[in-house]
């Protein structure tokens, strides 16, 4: 796999990762700069992580885990994405409240496909290390900038942008369940 393909493969894969981020963004207001890399180092390390659990997984779980990985991330994206399109309609304009707990479930949601790719990537010659380590550095630069994004939308769409990222989370769920 040529250097190119990687990055491609690796900014694919964070699609997800910043589509979440720009709903993250939005709890961020009058936050420091620093706080809009948290998506990015959530997601960024279960990006990066994820193949490599799925090169040295795919002999021992490949049959176990292609059966429910993308039930589990549809469940927890729903719910999330829920939620927010219930708050959107909430009197109170407060934002979606982020959590460690929370990133931790979004990060895990999101980066299921990153599980697929090493288990596909194990098939491949491929220096998993370093695939890992781009896949994670692209999905850091990507969700840090979803998360100055969806401040700025935020700001100025406040309830319909939470609407639409709710909708965003369970539309993304619903590609995980087809």
């Amino acid at each position: 796999m040529s250097n190119i393909e990687l990055f491609i493969l690796a900014l694919s894969l964070s699609m997800d990762s910043f589509a979440v981020s720009i709903v993250v963004g939005m709890s961020y207001k009058g936050k420091s700069t620093l706080k809009y890399t948290e998506p990015g180092f959530y997601f960024g390390a279960f990006q990066g992580l994820m193949p490599l659990f799925g090169f040295f997984a795919a002999s021992l779980f490949i049959d176990r885990i292609m059966l429910i990985k993308y039930f589990i991330a549809f469940i927890i994206l729903l719910i999330i994405g829920g939620k927010m399109v219930w708050d959107s309609f909430a009197t109170k304009t407060d934002k979606m409240h982020v959590n460690p707990i929370k990133m931790l479930l979004l990060a895990t949601a999101t980066s299921i496909d990153a599980l697929a790719v090493g288990i596909t990537l194990a098939l491949l010659e491929v220096n998993i290390f370093k695939a890992s380590l781009v896949i994670g550095i692209t999905t850091f630069c990507v969700s840090t900038a979803g998360a100055f994004l969806g401040n700025f939308f935020s700001t100025k769409l406040k309830k319909i942008a939470l609407f639409i990222g709710g909708i965003v989370l369970i539309l993304l769920a619903n590609k995980f369940l087809l």
